[in-house]
């Protein structure tokens, strides 16, 4: 069942129960609320457990529990609606939505089984820092599909061009940055890159704002959507993250700017906002905000 598509942008709020809430996470939901009030838009909030053996129950009532303490309130994938039972917002109830678009996928472009590891691929690209790019040894293997070998697309070689609201016109190369892409792993998972890019399509997000980090993912999920049937790609905004002192990327484990830590060390929730605010570079000087006032630092000119 698709999203009711109105005037205004619908974009998603996406985290991952794989750990707690931390600033990192504010900050992009300062982004998401803020920029879809300053759109007339609306939010889904959706839970992103596609790796089971990551993801926690405990985690995602805390993700619950923080974001209604911050006041941020979607218009689609409400707290209440999750924590009564299965959900069309949390990925582990709708194996049928994935099944459904592996299934017409596999009628239109060529998909394999693959039995390769991390390991087996690492060290494919030449700068440590770049991602490990799949060479396509199972592509001509033909092996048995079976439930411990992984499931990939074969990706064409092509550009995929968009403008980024952030960051402006990007030219990305999946095929060159990734190879044939994984659809689900050899564990049964669904990947991150199908199941968001099912997600948005089936949702119809039309607007993706998130981190610099994923900035890479977008031309492979522009690219898979369109094999996918989708025939007009969302916009997207990549914001800056937030960092350390020390210029690390923040991360669930560090304690010192979780949520709940925060909770419970005495700070108010508009303090928490307006922290996360100033640390992302919307505000000039730290100061206390609440959810209805975060449209006003997206203000279109």
């Amino acid at each position: 069942m698709q999203e009711k598509i109105a005037n205004g942008p619908l974009t998603r709020f996406a985290p991952s129960p794989t750990g707690y809430l931390h600033l990192g996470h504010v900050a992009n939901a300062i982004h998401v609320w803020g920029t879809a009030g300053a759109r007339g838009g609306r939010v889904l909030l959706r839970l992103e457990d596609h790796d089971r053996g990551r993801c926690r129950a405990e985690y995602e009532t805390a993700i619950l529990d923080d974001l209604e303490w911050l006041g941020l309130e979607p218009d689609s994938g409400r707290p209440a609606e999750l924590r009564a039972g299965n959900s069309r917002y949390r990925q582990s109830d709708n194996e049928a939505r994935y099944q459904a678009a592996l299934d017409r996928l596999a009628t239109r472009f060529r998909v394999y089984a693959c039995d390769c590891s991390r390991k087996d691929i690492a060290g494919e690209s030449d700068l440590p820092d770049q991602e490990s790019r799949y060479n396509g040894r199972c592509r001509d293997r033909n092996l048995e599909p079976d439930p411990a070998r992984g499931l990939r697309v074969v990706i064409e070689a092509g550009e995929e061009q968009f403008t980024d609201g952030v960051l402006g016109p990007q030219t990305q190369s999946p095929h060159t940055q990734c190879g044939d892409l994984l659809l689900r792993d050899r564990q049964g998972n669904w990947t991150y890159q199908f199941a968001v890019t099912v997600d948005d399509m089936e949702q119809n997000i039309d607007l993706v704002i998130r981190g610099q980090d994923l900035l890479a993912s977008t031309g492979r999920q522009i690219r898979l959507a369109r094999m996918l049937g989708r025939t007009g790609a969302p916009a997207y905004m990549h914001h800056p993250l937030i960092r350390h002192a020390s210029g690390a990327k923040l991360s669930k484990a560090n304690r010192d700017t979780g949520i709940r830590d925060l909770r419970a060390a005495g700070l108010s929730r508009a303090s928490v906002l307006g922290q996360a605010a100033h640390l992302s570079g919307l505000t000039a000087n730290p100061r206390p905000l609440e959810q209805h006032q975060l449209a006003d630092l997206f203000e279109l000119g």
